[in-house]
């Protein structure tokens, strides 16, 4: 079987250095880019790539545009670095459809490691599993969700959030258990990043978004006819 490709596009030599040692060993096949414009040729060029770690601060083009290029094309894995730990950085990337957001300096291990949950979370074995209520359906086998028969384009955040609430539909759920179950591991920063996601989620389901209810100093219930 083909090793997977990663795209892992940083200024820094050094950096790019860095993880690809640490991901090659684990099996994996990386390409590198030392700016936004050569990341979009080799992406595009490539087709197959996995995952992509992003730096933000490149000359050329940012990691901002960089990801945005690539939003309007694909939904692959998006892991955003940063030597800036501002709220609103994180924020925005998210906003982005970013999936992880990891600050310099970091564990090359800790990235190893959430790489794998990525990719473990995208490959995970087929259940035919279609979740249905009130005109949502998710189909998590096709990754394809539709609101009374209109498709909707999320992230990959976003539909496993989806996934989530219409797996506990009815249930009060806390941003600590949303935040352990969606992003499966132990996440330190702001509870914001739900409401974000949360945000964007509601807007994207239309009228339907109103069915994911608030929870004040608590989380959030998905709460359906049917």
């Amino acid at each position: 079987m083909d090793a997977v490709k990663i795209l892992m596009v940083d200024d820094e030599e050094r950096m790019r250095k860095l993880v690809k040692d640490f991901l090659t060993i684990k099996g994996y096949r990386v390409l590198e880019a030392g700016d936004g414009e050569q990341a979009i040729d080799i992406f595009f060029k490539e087709k197959d790539i996995s995952l992509v770690i992003l730096d933000v601060m490149m000359p050329k083009m940012d990691g901002w545009e960089t990801c945005k290029t690539i939003r309007r094309y694909s939904q692959v894995p998006i892991i955003m670095l940063t030597a800036r730990s501002e709220e609103r950085d994180e924020l925005l990337g998210f906003e982005l459809g970013v999936d992880e957001y990891i600050t310099k300096p970091f564990s090359p291990k800790i990235l190893v490691a959430r790489i794998e949950a990525i990719l473990r979370r995208g490959s995970s074995t087929s259940t035919g599993e279609i979740l249905e209520a009130d005109g949502i359906r998710v189909d998590k086998d096709a990754h394809e969700v539709t609101v009374d028969g209109r498709p909707v384009d999320l992230s990959n955040k976003e539909f496993e959030l989806l996934t989530y609430f219409m797996e506990n539909k009815g249930i009060a759920l806390s941003r600590e258990k949303i935040l352990n179950n969606v992003w499966n591991y132990d996440y330190f920063g702001d509870a914001r990043t739900i409401d974000t996601h949360v945000k964007k989620l509601r807007s994207k389901l239309g009228p339907k978004g109103d069915n994911i209810k608030t929870i004040w100093g608590m989380g959030y219930k998905l709460e359906v006819d049917g």
